[in-house]
């Protein structure tokens, strides 16, 4: 069978990442290779060519194997919209709402499809390289399963299990992993992997020899931990990272309770100008911001909730007051508006919700959700770049006659009357270098010169090279012959 797939002993192992690595390393061999998760659980998502939406981390994994994103290659993406449900899209379109126990009666039916996207990805490419999700060690799940041993078991995927040791415990990770499979589960494993290693590895060997002869698992190798990370797309919130810096323009991101599309944040943390701090709840908007940026929500009206719950709407006010800068992106800039009006209850209970009254637009929740790349000119400096939107709701009002970009000749997103509030439904737009520096210009800002996609590559590159010297890559994708 021409597929492996990658597994872990839990959720933010770094399986991601290392599927993004035996993509391209299996790509610098020649191989047409493809990514696939059955099921992914994640608000930031990425457009794909065929007009649908997955899990960002299989855009980027897309990428490392030089294929345009396509929604085969997440057929099951879960978005949460409240601790107990989520938005289920099937094949890149949303299918439904579901809580988190009504979500296992269609189980069944989500299998079928995750079966028809691998069937189809197996038969274009020599390879396919498949994540898990969470652990397989969560055996009281496992009646219906679709993300790990349910899925490897009904096409026949052998499995690599991956463990964290940064996070402590990783002999008891897999080893008790192995105890609590069942046997046939067990049986699909063919080896096992250390990630996030640091220090010396001479001084786990005795451990790894452990993990081998007490599962009878062979080993593939220990991976130091990788320092470039930082600088690919990250999956989790809890993985957005900013190097400290105590000077620079400094912008500040509301840490949304339902924060969805946050790598948009990724090239503006990359510039060196730039100190960027992620703000979590229960901390107020430091004096010193220069601007603040409200991400998009997979909740727009649950995270204006959550905004107030903070008291961030006081300090929007006053930072503003201040003279200070403000950006909304996609759920951002709905909640900068007066109103938002969700009539048919399409992302929770139907209701009306005050907006922060920044902008003089209001926003009304509509069933159609807009999935597209688009090319935008931005109006301040007539710079052309590219983005995407995927959102739901349509926004107007006066403050639209001064819009923030032209998209097909239509105006795009709203620029208050002073001209320090703006807002545009565009993700993505900060990976064009020029837009980026044109941006900052108007921000009073000089970009550093950053070549953001190409930096990129050379991190995926990297990410390959890496693997290859501490990990038996070719093991592993011997395991797909």
């Amino acid at each position: 069978m021409p597929a492996i797939m990658i597994q872990g002993t839990g959720s933010n192992v770094g399986k991601s990442m290392l599927v993004a690595g035996l993509c391209r390393a299996a790509k610098r061999r020649g191989v047409s290779v493809a990514p696939f998760k059955p099921q992914n659980m994640s608000n930031n998502a990425a457009v794909t060519a065929d007009g649908g939406e997955i899990g960002r981390a299989q855009a980027l994994q897309a990428r490392a194997a030089g294929l345009p994103p396509h929604s085969d290659m997440n057929p099951v993406l879960l978005k949460p919209e409240t601790d107990t449900g989520a938005q289920v899209v099937v094949h890149g379109r949303r299918l439904t709402s579901a809580t988190a126990h009504g979500y296992g009666a269609l189980k069944p039916e989500l299998l079928a499809a995750v079966q028809d996207s691998f069937v189809r990805l197996r038969t274009a490419h020599d390879l396919v390289i498949a994540e898990g999700a969470g652990s397989p060690a969560e055996v009281n799940l496992r009646a219906g399963d679709i993300a790990n041993m349910g899925f490897a078991r009904a096409v026949g995927v052998p499995v690599v299990l991956a463990g964290d040791i940064d996070r402590g415990g990783v002999i008891a990770q897999i080893m008790g992993t192995w105890a609590v499979l069942d046997p046939g589960d067990a049986a699909m494993i063919a080896g096992f992997l250390i990630n996030k290693f640091r220090g010396d590895p001479c001084l786990f060997a005795d451990g790894y020899d452990r993990i081998a002869a007490g599962t009878g698992w062979p080993g593939f190798g220990v991976l130091p931990w990788f320092t470039g990370a930082w600088r690919l797309p990250a999956e989790d919130a809890a993985g957005i990272a900013a190097p400290k810096r105590d000077t620079g323009f400094h912008i500040v991101c509301l840490a949304l309770s339902r924060i969805a599309n946050f790598d948009d944040l990724d090239p503006l943390i990359q510039e060196p100008g730039v100190r960027m701090t992620i703000l979590g709840p229960g901390r107020a908007i430091p004096g010193d911001a220069d601007l603040v940026i409200l991400p998009g929500s997979k909740s727009t009206r649950g995270d204006l909730a959550f905004l107030r719950a903070q008291g961030w709407d006081i300090d929007l006010l006053a930072h503003h007051r201040r003279g200070g800068r403000i950006l909304g992106i996609c759920g951002g800039y709905q909640m900068l508006g007066q109103s938002v009006d969700d009539p048919r209850g399409i992302e929770g209970p139907a209701g009306r919700t005050e907006g922060l009254g920044l902008l003089q637009v209001d926003t009304v929740m509509t069933p159609a959700k807009r999935l597209t790349g688009v090319r935008a000119t931005h109006v301040a400096s007539g710079v052309t770049f590219r983005g995407y939107e995927i959102h739901i709701g349509v926004s107007d009002g006066p403050d639209r006659a001064c819009p923030f970009a032209f998209v097909d000749g239509a105006a795009e997103g709203a620029i208050s009357a002073d001209g320090r509030i703006q807002g545009s439904y565009l993700h993505g737009m900060f990976t064009d270098d020029a837009f980026r520096a044109a941006w900052l210009a108007e921000q009073g800002q000089r970009a550093a010169g950053l070549a953001y996609e190409a930096q990129v590559e050379a991190t995926l590159d990297a990410l390959a090279d890496h693997m290859e010297a501490h990990l038996d890559v070719a093991g592993m994708l011997a395991l797909a012959r």
